[in-house]
Order: structure tokens, then C-alpha cells, then sequence
């Protein structure tokens, strides 16, 4: 790499100024990411550049001057002039980046030490210096070291801090609480989900105090603003890691954060019980305490009992609430759709996956319903206000709960909707048949009906038969690789860009695949010609593939 060469190129400073560890920073103000990890990095750089031996250069992806001029007035470090579009361009190319934020980490002759940089920063932050594989490779092993001989001071404290704080501001220290039952409770107050956990959560913490039981809470708070961490922390009757502690990173990635809320466990001995107790909060309320194996086989035990006595009115019915709505808005008592096939379809107005999947699955409902099968769909929305679900639900031939019914929390829980569209599929019994309802109308339509195990067998079998005699490799003119025949769900055809089922020939090597039709040069029932449209989603969803998820 002509590494320094560039360097002589873009830096217009002397090159012996510049010493020890190099980091170009990629990042641009228009990217959020890039914001957020902005303050990160110059913590991290403010700390070693006292050192002399850490030195960042900004290298710019905005679009004009004036935002360059804008977002490197909050840096500490250097920049590549914004008029030196070449060397930017350059770098970029150099450097291969695909995308912001994103550092590189060269040593002091210039050799890449790390294209992960953001990442280090990110787990490791001033921990991570030099950034050398040898030293990432260390920490990794302190870590699980770590894990092995944890306590709650080893969780709790740091080298500057022994102590949590309370609601008032108190220090209480982390010896206080040893042999206690503590709750590492995680979360953000902007963040929706954390905001309406946290009452259940108080909830359940007021209860287990009251009758006596040693058990504590310690916010980790992943807030950012100093003001929406003393409100949050105000309105909580447990503890506190000061605001913007440097341990919570580090027991974000110790713990392998991926949701919120989260709240995990440790045991009295300082041992984790459970990395995350909030869905059998949200469940089983001060009934899931003390957290520990034997309770939650317990609590499972409990569960499969349940649902072999589950009946459609104890999933439809709480209190009053005991109809579903019909096209004139006309109640329809849930016991008249006692012994029918009851298809529950999480969905929105909003969600651009959810309205390419309607047409198939009243497609689907009208053949069915054609046959006299005892069939019933009940609409479950989440969507933002009323005039979104009657424009939604006016082209449905089906029921629905009403608009903001309470027991659409209660379902979504039971059923674990983290994605829509979603559909469960509750037999005559009132049992559970499958919650994988939706993958099958889109699969086999109309046929999957009843949407039982012994049915997909059936369907299987025939889907086999169907294939005999059929190459298992071809070439094809339309690509350079062998294609191999494979079963797979529905996909679009690389050939005639319409929808296919479960036979493809697909590239082992490349992301393409032929419908058998297109391969073969016959129509082998595989097709389907009705495509996904795109749209954006919704705002606090992300729409990735056929669903959208929460967060």
C-alpha cells in the first residue's frame, strides 16, 4: 500500500508530528451512526492523545463545505481538507470502505493493524490501546476469565468506582449488596419497550420488597442525555451505575446485550442465573422469582399444562372483552367461533410486507371458504390510530379485534410477535396448532390448509413425487456456474423475475436461482406471479425481507 505516500498527499502537515497509532475516520455528519459514535471516539482519543501516541484523521463523506465545516468543529483530531476530494476518493477506494463509520487503525509505519476500529472502540474503548490483534486477543481472555471467577464486585465495580448510586443521589457500596439476589436491569428510557416495561417491572420489585425478599435492581441506563437519566432513575425505587459510567459498555458487551429491555440475573453466590428475566416479568410477574433453573422448569411445566387445556375463550376472552368485530362493526360473541379453524393475523396498515401478503392469504381464505372448511380470521393491527386500521381492514373479508383492543398487548406477548405479518393458527380444540401459519399460506396457499404437522408432511411427499426425474445439476445459458436443484421457501426467479416455490435451481457459489419451469423449459407449478411491493416503514419498526420487526 503507498500508505504514506498519501499521507505526504492529504495530511499537509509534517509526517514526523505525527506519531504512534493512526486512526482515518470515515464518517460523515448526515449519518446518525456516525453521530452517535462521534463523542465515543474522541472520549477514546482525548484519553490517549494526552499519551501523544494516538493521532484520528477526519476523512470527510459529506456532500458540501459547509456540513464538512459543521461536524469537524466538534472534533478533536485532524482532517483531510475538504477541498482534496482526490485523496478522500482515494482513501476510500485504498481502504475499501463500503460503508460509515468506519476506521482504520495503522501503526506507526503504516501498517493496517485493524479495519474494525469502529467495533474496538466500540467493546473495548480506551481498553482496547494499541489495538493489535495480540491485545484484543487478550481482553477477549479476560473476559472469559472473567465469566469464570465472576462476582458482583467483579460485575459491579471498577478500578475508580465501588459504590451504585440511589434515586436521591446516595452512594451505597456494591458490598452492601452481596448475597442479595440482584436484577442488572438495562434499558433506555426514549426507548418504547424499556418505557413500558419498566412500571411491571416496578411493580413486581414492590411486591418482592414488601414480602421480605433480598432482591435488589441496578439500572445500567443506556441513555445518553444526562436530564432523561435523572428522570428515569427518579421515578425508580431501586439503584443506579452513575450516568454514563464507563462500565456499562463493557457489561453491555459482557453480557451480550441484544434487546430492551433486559434484565439479568445474578444469584447470591455472584454467579449470572438468567441473561434476561423481562418476558417472564412481563408473564409470570412476582410468580418468576427467585429466577433460578428449578423455577423456570417450574414455570414451564405450568406453561405446557396450559396449553393442553388451552380453549379459543381463554386466548379471545379477558373480562368483558369477549367478542371480536364484523365488517358493519356488529360484535360477534367469541363463542360462536368455538370449533372452527381460527387464524390470527398479527398485521398493518403501515407495514410494507404485510400488505403484499393480504392478497395471498384472502386468496387463500376464499378457497378455503369455498370448500365449507370451518375457517375464521381474526385481524390483530398495529396500527398508529383508527383511520389507518379501518382503511386497512375495509379490504378484509375476515374479523378483527377492535382498533386499541387491550388484549392485542396480551396476544402479542403470548404468541411472542417480535415481526408482522404473523399468523397462528389455533385448531377447533382451541389448542395452538402453529404459529408458522404465514410461511405456509405463502408457501403452499389454499393447500396448507388445516395447518397441521401430518398436513405439511402430505404436501411434502407430494412436492417429492413431483421432482422425480428431475437433474439434480444443470448448466443453464443464464449463468456461468452449475446450478444445483434445492428445496427452498418462495423466492423470486433470476430468469422471468416472478415468485417461485419450494424447487429451485440454485448457485452453490452465487445468490441466483430458476424456477424449474425456467430451467427445464416446462411449467412445473413452482410460479407464483405476484411480487412484494416496496415501502417504507413505519418509525420505530424496521422492515428488513418479508417482515417487520419492533425496534
Amino acid at each position: 500500500m503507498e500508505i504514506m505516500k498519501i499521507y505526504e498527499l492529504l495530511l499537509r502537515v509534517k509526517l514526523d508530528s505525527l506519531k504512534g497509532k493512526i486512526g482515518l475516520y470515515f464518517s460523515a455528519s448526515w449519518c446518525g451512526p456516525c453521530q452517535r459514535f462521534t463523542p465515543i471516539l474522541a472520549e477514546v482519543y482525548n484519553e490517549l492523545s494526552r499519551q501523544g501516541d494516538f493521532e484520528v484523521i477526519f476523512v470527510s463523506g459529506d456532500e458540501d463545505d459547509e456540513a464538512f465545516k459543521g461536524y469537524f468543529s466538534k472534533m478533536p483530531w485532524l482532517a483531510v481538507p475538504f477541498s482534496d476530494s482526490e485523496t478522500r476518493d482515494k482513501l476510500d477506494e485504498l481502504f475499501k470502505v463500503m460503508g460509515i463509520p468506519h476506521l482504520v487503525i495503522l501503526d506507526e509505519n503504516g501498517k493496517v493493524l485493524s479495519d474494525g476500529g469502529v467495533e474496538i472502540i466500540r467493546e473495548y474503548g480506551v481498553e482496547g490501546y494499541p489495538f493489535t490483534v495480540e491485545r484484543i486477543k487478550e481482553m477477549k481472555e479476560q473476559e472469559e476469565r472473567a465469566k469464570r471467577e465472576q462476582s458482583l464486585r467483579s460485575v459491579l465495580t471498577s478500578h475508580s468506582r465501588d459504590f451504585v448510586i440511589s434515586s436521591d443521589g446516595r452512594k451505597i457500596s456494591v458490598s452492601e449488596l452481596e448475597g442479595k439476589t440482584i436484577g442488572l436491569y438495562f434499558s433506555m428510557s426514549s426507548y418504547k419497550a424499556s418505557a413500558e416495561f419498566t412500571p411491571r417491572l416496578v411493580e413486581v420489585y414492590e411486591k418482592l420488597k414488601g414480602k421480605g425478599e433480598s432482591f435488589e435492581i441496578v439500572l445500567i441506563s443506556l441513555d445518553d442525555e444526562e436530564e432523561s437519566f435523572k428522570r428515569d432513575l427518579g421515578s425508580m425505587p431501586w439503584l443506579a451505575l452513575p450516568f454514563k459510567d464507563k462500565s456499562r459498555e463493557k457489561l453491555a458487551r459482557y453480557f451480550e446485550l441484544s434487546t430492551l429491555p433486559t434484565l439479568v440475573i445474578i444469584g447470591p453466590d455472584g454467579k449470572t442465573l438468567h441473561s434476561n428475566v423481562a418476558e417472564a416479568i412481563e408473564e409470570h410477574g412476582v410468580g418468576a422469582f427467585p429466577f433460578t433453573p428449578e423455577k423456570f422448569a417450574e414455570l414451564a411445566e405450568i406453561q405446557r399444562a396450559k396449553e393442553e387445556s388451552q380453549t379459543l375463550e381463554s386466548v379471545l376472552v379477558s373480562g368483558d372483552l369477549d367478542f371480536v368485530v364484523g365488517k358493519n362493526g356488529g360484535k360477534v360473541p367469541v363463542s360462536d367461533l368455538a370449533g372452527k379453524t381460527i387464524l390470527l393475523y398479527f398485521s398493518a396498515h403501515w407495514c410494507p410486507p404485510c400488505r403484499a401478503f393480504l392478497p395471498k392469504l384472502i386468496d387463500a381464505y376464499k378457497k378455503i371458504k369455498e370448500r365449507n372448511e370451518s375457517l375464521e380470521v381474526v385481524f390483530i393491527s398495529s396500527d398508529r390510530d383508527q383511520t389507518s386500521f379501518d382503511e386497512f381492514f375495509k379490504g378484509m373479508p375476515w374479523l378483527a379485534l377492535p382498533f386499541g383492543d387491550a388484549r392485542k398487548a396480551s396476544l402479542s406477548r403470548k404468541f411472542k410477535v417480535s415481526g408482522i405479518p404473523m399468523l397462528v393458527a389455533i385448531g377447533p380444540s382451541g389448542r395452538t396448532i402453529t404459529k408458522e401459519a404465514r410461511d405456509m399460506i405463502a408457501v403452499h396457499g389454499a393447500e396448507a390448509y388445516p395447518f397441521t404437522e401430518e398436513r405439511m408432511k402430505e404436501i411434502d411427499g407430494q412436492y417429492n413425487e413431483m421432482a422425480k426425474g428431475w437433474p439434480e445439476k444443470v448448466k443453464h445459458a443464464l449463468h456461468e456456474h452449475e446450478l444445483v436443484l434445492d428445496r427452498c421457501g418462495v423466492y423470486s426467479c433470476d430468469g422471468c423475475d416472478e415468485e417461485g416455490r419450494v424447487w429451485a435451481f440454485s448457485c452453490d457459489e452465487c445468490d441466483f436461482c430458476l424456477h424449474p419451469n425456467c430451467t427445464l423449459g416446462e411449467d412445473k407449478g413452482t410460479k407464483d406471479d405476484k411480487s412484494e411491493e416496496q415501502n417504507p416503514s413505519k418509525e420505530g419498526w424496521r422492515c428488513d425481507g418479508g417482515l417487520c420487526y419492533k425496534g
